[in-house]
C-alpha cells in the first residue's frame, strides 16, 4: 500500500474543508505571515489560471498524533481537533490567504511590505478585468476595513464600497463572494440591469476561473511514521526557517496533554518554573538549548533500553542503539521525557560543578557547548559517584581530550552516543577500553603556532588549562579560583598578549607569530593596561614596583611560571626564545591533561626509518 496519493482537488472543496474544520494545521506550523502584495499576487495567478504549486496534506489519525489548530481567522472554539480529517503540511500560507480573502466576511489582518499591520478587503474592478487577463494585476485591489479609498490626508473619498449598493454603483466585485456569488448578483440585477449584463460577462470570464481552479494535492497516509512526516515537512518547507526538534516534539506531546513550552520556558501565571530557568541559575548553563536537553534525554532513554536488552540476553543487532540523532529525538516517548527530565537537570547542574573545578567560570570560556550533552548525561547516571577521585580523573581526561583534540565541532551526535557508552564502561569496568574521544584525540605541536582566535576550541581550552594549573594574575596576584562574585567583574580575566602587539609590530615580527596562542595568556584588564606597548622587561619592573603589587624578581617569576611562561626570555626581551620555550611548557600541560604523550614530527619519523633499515 502506498504511503501517499497524488491528485487534483478543486480550490472550492479545499477551502470549504478548511472552513468546516475538516482540514486543519499541525500545531508545529508557524503562524501565517503573508503580506498584502503576496496575497494580491496569488489572487492574480489564480485568476489567470497560473499554477500556484501543490499542497501537501496528512491524513489525520494513526500513530502520528499532533496537536492541531484551525487556520488563522477561524474560530478555535467551534472547530475542535476531533473534526480534523487532514492536516496541512505544505501550502499553509497560500491556503490561509485564500481562506481569509475568499471565504470570510471580516477584513483580512495582514501587513504592508514594510511590516505595518493593516486590515484589508479585496475587490476586483469589473471594467478593468473585462479588458483581459493582462489587466488583472491592476484590476485586483485591496481596501481598508472601512471599504473606502481616500486621498488628501483622508479628506477626499475617491472610492466608496462600504455597502452593496456602493459596490454595484462603482462596479467593484467583492472577492469574498466569488465562490458563492448568487446573492450578490441578484442585488446587481435589481440595482442596474444594463450593468448586470456586463457583470455576467465578468462572471463567466473571471469568477468561473476561481470556481473551476484545481490544486495539485499530495496526501500522506496516516500510516507514515512521525519521523517521516517531520522529515517531509522540512523538505517541502525550504522557503522558511527549519523547524527545531523542540517545536516538533512540542506538537506531538501536546496531543498527550503535556505543555512542553511550559515545561521548558516556565509559566509564571501557573507557578511553573521552567527547566531553562533552573539551568540558568548556574552561570555555565545559561546557553543550554532545548534541543541539547532533549538530545541528553534521548541518550539516557536509549541507553536504558539497551541495558534492558542486555539483561534479557539480547546481542548484536537485537540491542537498542544508543542515539541522540534527530530521528531518535523525534521518536522520544513522552514517558521518557517525564522519567528523565529531573535527573538530567541534576546532571547538568553537576556538569557545571565539574567545569568550575576545571576552572571554567563563564559561558564564553566553554570550548564546546555541545560537549555538555554527554557530560551531563553521564553525570545523570553516575549521581554522586563522579566525585570519587578515580572517576573524576577519567571524566577530566575525557573532557580535555575532546577540547584539545577539537573533536566536538562536527558529527557530534554519533560521538555523543559512543562517549556515553564508552565513559560508563570505562568508569565502571577496570578492563574497559578508553572511550572513543580519548582514543581519537591527538595534538600536534605545530598547532600552537596556528591557534590565534577565540573561536577555536583549543584556544579557549589552553587559556583555561593555564588557569586550571593555578595561574595567578600579574596585578591581583590571585588565581581565578580565589575570586568571589563581588570580585568577578573587576578582576575577571581575558586573553591578552604577553609580548605586546605594538612592540612586535615595531620590530617587524610576523602577525602569525605574535598573535598565536603561545604569545597570549589570561590576565586581568588592570594588568593589561599596565603592560601597554612596553617591552616585557620594562612592564615587569613597572608591575613589580606598583604600590598594589610590590613583588621582587623571584616572586614575579613564580607568577610568570604559573602561566607556563619562562621568565628569563621576558626579562631579556627574547621573543624567538620565548616562543620555543613556551611551546615546550604548554605541551607538557596539554600532555598531562589529555593523559597521552605528544610527539614532534621528527620524533614520529625515526621508527619508520629504523623499520625500513631492518628490511
Amino acid at each position: 500500500m502506498s504511503n501517499f496519493d497524488s491528485t487534483k482537488t478543486s480550490l472550492t472543496d479545499l477551502l470549504k474543508g478548511i472552513v468546516e474544520g475538516k482540514i486543519q494545521l499541525p500545531d508545529f506550523q508557524r503562524g501565517w505571515v503573508w503580506n498584502d502584495d503576496s496575497i494580491r499576487s496569488l489572487l492574480v495567478s489564480i485568476a489567470r489560471s497560473f499554477p500556484v504549486g501543490a499542497v501537501m496534506l496528512l491524513e489525520a489519525g494513526g500513530e502520528t498524533r499532533f496537536k492541531v489548530r484551525p487556520v488563522e481567522g477561524l474560530d478555535r472554539n467551534r472547530l475542535t481537533p476531533d473534526v480534523a480529517e487532514r492536516l496541512i503540511l505544505d501550502g499553509q500560507q497560500r491556503l490561509t490567504s485564500l481562506t481569509q480573502v475568499l471565504m470570510l466576511q471580516q477584513p483580512v489582518s495582514t501587513r504592508t511590505a514594510t511590516h505595518k499591520a493593516i486590515k484589508r478587503f479585496y475587490y476586483v474592478d469589473i471594467e478593468k478585468a473585462l479588458l483581459g487577463p493582462e489587466h488583472y494585476e491592476d484590476a485586483i485591489i485591496s481596501i481598508d476595513e472601512t471599504r473606502t479609498l481616500k486621498s488628501n490626508f483622508g479628506r477626499t473619498i475617491d472610492l466608496n464600497l462600504s455597502t452593496p449598493d456602493k459596490e454595484y454603483e462603482n462596479f467593484y466585485f467583492p472577492l469574498n463572494q466569488i465562490l458563492n456569488y448568487t446573492q450578490w448578483e441578484k442585488g446587481m440585477a435589481q440595482f442596474d440591469r444594463d450593468k448586470f449584463f456586463r457583470y455576467m460577462d465578468f462572471r463567466d470570464q473571471f469568477c468561473e476561473t476561481f470556481r473551476q481552479y484545481a490544486v495539485p494535492v499530495i496526501e500522506l497516509a496516516k500510516e507514515n511514521t512521525k519521523e517521516a512526516v517531520c522529515l517531509v515537512f522540512e523538505k517541502v518547507n525550504t522557503g522558511g526557517v527549519p523547524l527545531s526538534v523542540f517545536e516538533l516534539i512540542t506538537a506531538t506531546y501536546a496531543a498527550d496533554g503535556v505543555n512542553l513550552r511550559d515545561e521548558w520556558f516556565g509559566n509564571e501565571k501557573e507557578g511553573i518554573e521552567g527547566i531553562r530557568t533552573k539551568l540558568a541559575k548556574q552561570r555555565l548553563l545559561r546557553n543550554v538549548q532545548s534541543t541539547e536537553f532533549f538530545q541528553g534525554i534521548t541518550l539516557l532513554h536509549t541507553w536504558e533500553k539497551r541495558q534492558a536488552d542486555i539483561a534479557e540476553g539480547k546481542t548484536g543487532k537485537q540491542l537498542t542503539g544508543i542515539s541522540a540523532k534527530r530521528e531518535a529525538v523525534l521518536s522520544l516517548p513522552v514517558e521518557a521525557f517525564q522519567n528523565w527530565k529531573d535527573k538530567l537537570t541534576y546532571g547538568f547542574w553537576n556538569a557545571a560543578k565539574f567545569l568550575r573545578r576545571e576552572s571554567f567560570f563563564s559561558t564564553n570560556d566553554l570550548p564546546y557547548n555541545s560537549q555538555l550533552v554527554p557530560l551531563a548525561s553521564v553525570l545523570a547516571l553516575l549521581d554522586n559517584e563522579w566525585l570519587e577521585p578515580k572517576t573524576y580523573d577519567k571524566l577530566a581526561r575525557w573532557y580535555w581530550c575532546g577540547v584539545l583534540g577539537e573533536l566536538y565541532g562536527s558529527a557530534i551526535e554519533t560521538r555523543f552516543a559512543l562517549d556515553l557508552q564508552g565513559l560508563m564502561d570505562w568508569v565502571r569496568q577496570d578492563d574497559a577500553p578508553e572511550p572513543t574521544t580519548v582514543r581519537d584525540a591527538s595534538f600536534q605541536p605545530a598547532r600552537l603556532y596556528s591557534i590565534s582566535t577565540r573561536n577555536s576550541a583549543a584556544y579557549k581550552g589552553i587559556s583555561v588549562l593555564v588557569q586550571r594549573e593555578g595561574a595567578k594574575d600579574f596585578f591581583w596576584k590571585s588565581t581565578i579560583r580565589d575570586l568571589d562574585e563581588s570580585d568577578w567583574e573587576e578582576r575577571k580575566l581575558d586573553i591578552h598578549h604577553i609580548f605586546p602587539q605594538k612592540w612586535c609590530q615595531d620590530r617587524n615580527i610576523p602577525r602569525s607569530q605574535y598573535n598565536c596562542i603561545l604569545n597570549k595568556t589570561p590576565i586581568s584588564y588592570k594588568a593589561n593596561r599596565m603592560i601597554g606597548a612596553r617591552a616585557p622587561s620594562a612592564y615587569l619592573q613597572q608591575l613589580q614596583n606598583h604600590e598594589h603589587v610590590q613583588l621582587n624578581d623571584e616572586s614575579m617569576d613564580a607568577i610568570l611560571q604559573s602561566h607556563a611562561i619562562p621568565p628569563e626570555y621576558l626579562r631579556t626581551d627574547d621573543f624567538e626564545g620565548f616562543l620555543a620555550a613556551r611551546q615546550q611548557t604548554l605541551l607538557k600541560r596539554i600532555e598531562a591533561a589529555m593523559g597521552k604523550p605528544i610527539f614532534f614530527a621528527e620524533e614520529v619519523a625515526e621508527p619508520e626509518v629504523e623499520e625500513v633499515l631492518s628490511l
